[in-house]
């Protein structure tokens, strides 16, 4: 697994440099309408039954402010609209850029 060497943000954009060499490059919100927790996605009870995921969808103007290591597999970001409850792991950020 590619683990992030350096974290910066440039302008309205955060920048990875990766143990690989790789970089990559998220606009502020397009991290945010990406977001892999509940508020965003929504989670399943027991039963399959959908809680969540039903707001918006993009974020226009939304920044990241701020960032927390978690362990060794993830980033937590901090957004300006306070959002702060997505787990990013290495690879989900891979994946993310890989599709951008």
């Amino acid at each position: 697994m590619h683990t992030p060497s350096n974290i910066q943000l440039i302008g309205d954009e955060v920048a990875i440099g990766w143990s690989d060499g790789a970089e990559t490059y998220f606009k502020g919100e397009d991290l945010r309408a990406a977001s892999p927790s509940a508020e965003n996605i929504g989670e399943r009870d027991i039963l399959g039954n959908q809680y969540g995921g039903d707001g918006p969808k993009r974020f226009p103007g939304v920044t990241v402010v701020g960032w927390e290591l978690v362990g060794n597999y993830a980033i937590r970001f901090d957004f300006s609209d306070r959002h702060r409850t997505g787990l990013f792991s290495y690879a989900f950020l891979r994946e993310l850029a890989e599709r951008h």
